[in-house]
C-alpha cells in the first residue's frame, strides 16, 4: 500500500490534495464510518474542468473499500445529472436507501434570454435602456461593483436592461431554456450490512442513523400511571386532561424528515401554508396502548402530538448559509452552508461520533463542521487552491473553538 500524507492536520482533521483515488487506495479498509461529500455534478459549472463529469463507478467502489459495513453515504447530486450519480452509486455495490431534497430560495438561474441570443447571432446591438435594480445590487454585494451615471463600468453589463435590436428578437424576448434552481437532491446510500443490523452493530460499530440526535424541536411525551396499560378514558384525554400521576418528560421533536428547508425557502413556504396548530391528543399504538407518534418510546408509552403552531415550516431542518462562513479569499461556486453539514454528520454519526470521509472537498465545508462538532474528518482534494482556502477555513474554526 502507498503511503500517503496529509497536506495539513489539526487534531482529528486530515486534509489530502491529489486525486481522490489515489488518496482513497492509500488508507486502511474499512477505517471510515460514514461518507458526507458534493461531489463533480458534471454540468461544467463555470466552465469548470474539475465539473466535466460525474464520478463513475470506480470512485464508489473506492470509497465502499475504505468504508465499514453499513456506512451510510450522502452525496450531493445536480437536479439534471443526479441520475447518472445514483445509478454509478448503485453499481458500485451500494444499497439506495432514500434520496433527501435540500430546498433553497437563493438559486440563480443559468440560462440567457433567447432574444438576446439571437440578437447576437445576427451581431446587432442593443441599446441599453435602464439597469435592473435588483441584479445590480447583488453585484455590488458579490462584487464590490459600482454604478455612474453613465451606467455600469465595464465586465458588469449584466444588470444592463436592453431593447431587442431585431424583430426576431422582440418576438422571442422573454424565452429561456431552464428554470430556477430551488433544490439539491442528497442521495442517502449503504454500504451492504455484515448480517443483520443488529450484528451490524456490535461488530462494527456501525447502524442506521442517528434519529434521536436529528430531531426537529420538541415534544412533551407522557408517561401512563404505574399498572395502566391503556384503557378508554386514557385515549380521549388531551394535554389539559392528563391526570397527575401522569409523569411528562420534555424530549427531542419531530422525526426528521427527507426534506431540507433553508431560511428562504421556510418563509416562502410558510407565506402559502399561514399559522397552523398541531392537535393535542393521546395516540394508540398498533398493539392496543398508547405510544408512538414518531417517536423511539416503548409499546405502552402515552405520547401526545406536539400541540404547537406556526408555518409549515416547522416541520422541517432549517439552515442559512453566511457570507462569514465562507472566509476571506472563498470564491469556490458551491459552498454549502455549515449549518445544513453539520446536521447531516448529526444524522449519520455512530455513537462514539465516527470517523467522517469526504472524497470531494472542494473548500473545505464537511471539515469545518466536523471540526466545530469535535468529529474525526478525512477530506480529499485534487486543487491545490481549493486546498488553501480549506486549510484557512479549518484553522478559523479551530481559533474560534478555543476562544
Amino acid at each position: 500500500m502507498t503511503t500517503v500524507q496529509p497536506c495539513y492536520q489539526i487534531d482529528n482533521i486530515s486534509l489530502y490534495q491529489g486525486n481522490c483515488l489515489d488518496v482513497l487506495a492509500a488508507l486502511p479498509e474499512a477505517s471510515v464510518d460514514y461518507v458526507c461529500t458534493d461531489p463533480p455534478y458534471g454540468i461544467s459549472f463555470m466552465g469548470k474542468d474539475w465539473d466535466h463529469e460525474v464520478p463513475g463507478p470506480e470512485y464508489w467502489r473506492a470509497v465502499a473499500r475504505v468504508c465499514k459495513p453499513g456506512a451510510l453515504m450522502l452525496a450531493f447530486g445536480g437536479t439534471r445529472t443526479f441520475h447518472h450519480l445514483t445509478c454509478a452509486i448503485e453499481g458500485a455495490g451500494w444499497e439506495i436507501r432514500d434520496c433527501l431534497m435540500w430546498l433553497y430560495g437563493s438559486g440563480m438561474p443559468k440560462c440567457g434570454d433567447i432574444g438576446k441570443m439571437l440578437d447576437k447571432a445576427k451581431g446587432a446591438e442593443r441599446a441599453v435602456i435602464g439597469i435592473d435594480p435588483v441584479r445590480a445590487a447583488k453585484l455590488v454585494h458579490q462584487q464590490g461593483a459600482y454604478t455612474t451615471d453613465a451606467g455600469w463600468s465595464a465586465g458588469h453589463r449584466s444588470a444592463d436592461i436592453t431593447a431587442p435590436a431585431t424583430p426576431e428578437a422582440a418576438q422571442w424576448t422573454g424565452f429561456a431554456c431552464a428554470l430556477k434552481p430551488a433544490y439539491e437532491p442528497v442521495i442517502l446510500a449503504m454500504k451492504p450490512l455484515d448480517g443483520t443490523i443488529a450484528h451490524n452493530a456490535l461488530t462494527h460499530g456501525v447502524a442506521g442513523m442517528n434519529i434521536d440526535a436529528s430531531r426537529i424541536g420538541t415534544e412533551t411525551r407522557y408517561n401512563p400511571p404505574a399498572g395502566n396499560k391503556g384503557g378508554t378514558a386514557a385515549l380521549n384525554m388531551g394535554v389539559k386532561g392528563m391526570p397527575k400521576d401522569v409523569s411528562g418528560t420534555v424530549a427531542t421533536g419531530r422525526w426528521p424528515a427527507n426534506l431540507l428547508l433553508d431560511e428562504e425557502a421556510a418563509a416562502l413556504l410558510d407565506a402559502q401554508t399561514g399559522t397552523l396548530k398541531s392537535g393535542t391528543n393521546c395516540v394508540r399504538s398498533k398493539e392496543g396502548h398508547f405510544g408512538e407518534h414518531g417517536g423511539l418510546g416503548k409499546a405502552g408509552d402515552v405520547q401526545v402530538t406536539y400541540g404547537d403552531s406556526g408555518g409549515a415550516s416547522r416541520f422541517f431542518y432549517v439552515g442559512k448559509a453566511s457570507k462569514k462562513e465562507r472566509g476571506e479569499g472563498n470564491n469556490h461556486p458551491c459552498v454549502k452552508p455549515l449549518a445544513l453539514m453539520e446536521y447531516l454528520l448529526k444524522l449519520c454519526s455512530t455513537p462514539t461520533g465516527g470517523v467522517v470521509l469526504d472524497p470531494f472537498a472542494g473548500s473545505g465545508t464537511t471539515l469545518v463542521a466536523a471540526r466545530r462538532l469535535g468529529r474525526s474528518c478525512i477530506g480529499i482534494e485534487l486543487e491545490e487552491h481549493n486546498c488553501e482556502i480549506a486549510k484557512a477555513r479549518i484553522s478559523q474554526a479551530a481559533l474560534q473553538i478555543s476562544s
